[in-house]
């Protein structure tokens, strides 16, 4: 399975995602992600790095804008919130089949992950916990 996460500058929720699922070396799941809005090869944020030690999670990322390819390339686009997922049905309608929020394609959940840019790093431990529990819940039933 092929997962594309999608957030506005993929430095803190997408790029934490994407390290998440890499970390967990499943040779069936591949993982990218990007940004909306990104500005290409920006770090990660310095919180998102920190609450990632924490876990020993190795990152080795840099902010990449949202590429047609990688649409193609993706079995499920998951976005972080429901304007993110409004934005890249109008960008890409072609792939709209295969776009949903991570909360609803985890649990069904309509709600949107919490963004913790600009917090401390409770803000982001809180973002990364959310993430960790709905990409669990994909691994549990895909």
């Amino acid at each position: 399975m092929k997962l594309y996460f999608i957030c506005t500058g993929n430095t803190c929720r997408s790029a934490m995602a994407e390290a998440i699922v890499k970390a967990k070396q499943l040779p069936h799941l591949e993982v990218k992600s990007a940004g909306i809005f990104a500005t290409p090869h920006v770090p990660m944020s310095d919180n998102a790095k920190a609450v990632l030690a924490e876990q020993a999670i190795e990152e080795s990322h840099s902010a990449s804008q949202v590429q047609a390819a990688n649409m193609a390339w993706a079995d499920y686009i998951l976005t972080m919130t429901a304007h993110h997922l409004m934005t890249l049905r109008e960008m890409y309608p072609e792939h709209a089949q295969k776009m949903h929020t991570l909360h609803e394609f985890a649990t069904g959940d309509t709600r949107d992950v919490q963004d913790p840019f600009g917090g401390n790093t409770e803000v982001y431990r809180q973002t990364f916990n959310e993430l960790q529990q709905a990409i669990e819940q994909i691994i549990h039933h895909e």
